[in-house]
């Protein structure tokens, strides 16, 4: 075995080896020291290791894990970010009683995380996938508040309906493969000659779609993000989405091309890129507001996978995995941000502030920064008719939510006593920041094929921004809106299910009552009477 497999298989056997460590009570009670380590593994595997296949195990055990170039930018930026957040955590866990039973469940969505984005072969996906959505259970509910279990409930049910969904499809996938734990690209290859074709990709897509958190499945993202600690919050909505992504990207047929699939993707990453703003801009809770913002950055994804999917164009692969990296990256720093915000105060509140909303901003397509790069990225294969203008408003949108956004933080920031947060969050929150803006900006010229200069020409800059000008100016208007914050609750589509209950059950109970009294027999033998001379006369107008 190469330096190189070695390299790579360690970036899933280290966070799983240090999760068995903590069958040991003595390393168990040290176990958040070693989360920011786990990742580094898999970050060296991105920056170091060429594309390549790497196999382990003899069949039918196998475990092949590939590194191409969507992997390997979805791997560095959730690697990176992982390790950051894991010393952060490591800070703010220091004398919590259950610190060690979150580094567990720490330690297991990570390996599940970073496995997904490196795994080739289908048996080992689908655990791998089990493995990160149900660990990350654990995270969300570390609170053990009455919101926290309310979110982990709803995650776990959600999550299981999307394992259900993809075992399904990949049973049909593989069913004639005379492998027993067949490669991924192998299956994906015979997928358009396959009669239950259309079938096996719509269960791809609900349960990537789950994931992912697109409308209406998205209900989890904005429950739990607020409901878990700060750290926690960072990897949900930068990098635990984001198996939905690398599951499509993973086993939808880009090449062949599937135009009306293509089509269904773009159709719900339109709705769910304008639903994620509108029902954030009502919210009052700044990680509320990140939540749905997720969900509309999520629609963004999709979108560009689905044009990919309907034009059979490989390269709409690349362009996501760029998209996402920067997602992933901004993101993270933003909820890691959260938590530096409450304990700073005083005029190193301002610098906070700032660079706070730079990167706010920058998922609008602030020009020079990293939401800039990949919306210009993105531009071509998109093109220039009703798809192109409706993300760039979508684009104004996520600038008004942001601008929400740094409101709420402002206003939750006013009476902050003068202070500085601890070392060990404030370093890797940091970090998060710098490597938002360096990593795609040296990405760049790689994914697009153009030269950084062409970024400053007058043309580029104003395709970014002037949706943001419209943005702060839909901004202003909302602004003004009577009663908009907390019109529409924290997890929306469940929160109106659950007060629908008592209709539904009212509902269920006459129904209930009615079908008791049409069994009495008075009024069944009345009713059968009746039938029988509705069909006697029926048949006596046939003859």
């Amino acid at each position: 075995m190469t330096a190189a497999g070695l390299l790579l298989a360690a970036a899933l056997l280290v966070p799983l080896l240090l999760a068995a460590c903590c069958l040991s009570a003595w390393f168990r009670a040290r176990a958040t020291a070693v989360l920011v380590i786990a990742p580094l593994p898999a970050l060296l595997a991105a920056l170091f290791v060429t594309e390549g296949r790497f196999a382990f195990f003899p069949a039918p055990f196998r475990l092949t894990l590939v590194l191409d170039q969507p992997g390997a930018i979805l791997l560095g930026g959730a690697a990176l970010l992982w390790s950051a957040a894991g010393a952060y955590a490591a800070s703010l866990m220091g004398r919590d009683p259950g610190a060690p039973r979150f580094a567990i469940w720490w330690l297991l969505t990570l390996a599940g995380s970073l496995g997904l984005f490196i795994v080739g072969d289908v048996v080992n996906f689908y655990l791998l996938f089990t493995l990160a959505s149900l660990a990350a259970y654990g995270l969300i509910i570390h609170e053990q508040s009455a919101a926290a279990h309310r979110a982990g409930v709803i995650y776990v049910v959600l999550a299981l309906a999307a394992e259900a969904f993809l075992l399904i499809a990949l049973v049909m996938l593989a069913a004639n493969h005379p492998d027993a734990n067949p490669q991924i690209r192998s299956v994906v290859a015979d997928l358009p000659a396959n009669p239950m074709r259309n079938g096996i990709i719509a269960l791809f897509i609900l349960g990537f779609a789950l994931k992912m958190g697109l409308v209406p499945l998205h209900v989890w993202l904005p429950l739990a993000h607020p409901a878990a600690p700060t750290p926690a919050s960072a990897v949900l909505s930068g990098v635990v989405v984001k198996a939905g992504v690398i599951g499509l990207i993973r086993f939808l047929p880009f090449e062949a091309g599937e135009p009306f699939w293509g089509g269904v993707l773009v159709g719900v990453g339109v709705v769910t890129a304008y639903y994620g703003v509108l029902v954030g801009i009502t919210q009052r809770r700044a990680k509320t507001v990140l939540a749905y913002s997720t969900v509309s950055q999520m629609g963004l994804l999709a979108v560009l996978l689905g044009v990919g999917l309907g034009t059979a164009d490989p390269a709409a692969t690349q362009l996501t995995a760029y998209y996402a990296v920067h997602h992933t990256l901004v993101k993270g720093a933003l909820f890691l941000g959260v938590g530096i915000l409450a304990a700073t105060g005083g005029r190193r509140l301002r610098l906070v502030l700032l660079l706070m909303a730079v990167l706010a901003l920058s998922l609008g397509g602030m020009p020079l920064t990293s939401g800039a790069l990949a919306k210009l990225a993105t531009k071509p294969i998109l093109g220039y008719g009703w798809l192109a203008g409706a993300m760039s408003l979508a684009a104004a949108g996520s600038t008004a939510l942001m601008l929400h956004f740094l409101m709420i933080v402002r206003r939750d920031t006013l009476d902050n006593q003068v202070s500085l947060p601890p070392p060990g969050q404030l370093v890797p929150w940091l970090v998060v920041v710098a490597a938002a803006f360096v990593i795609p900006w040296s990405l760049y010229p790689a994914i697009s094929d153009e030269a950084l200069a062409s970024l400053l020409q007058p043309e580029a800059l104003w395709k970014v921004l002037w949706p943001m000008l419209l943005g702060a100016a839909v901004m202003l208007f909302v602004q003004r809106l009577p009663r908009r914050l907390g019109m529409i609750p924290e997890g929306d589509i469940v929160v109106l299910a659950q007060a629908g209950g008592p209709f539904v059950r009212g509902f269920s109970n006459g129904v209930a009552e009615i079908d008791a009294y049409l069994r009495r027999w008075p009024v069944a033998g009345l009713g059968l009477i009746a039938l029988a001379i509705l069909l006697g006369g029926a048949l006596m107008l046939r003859a």
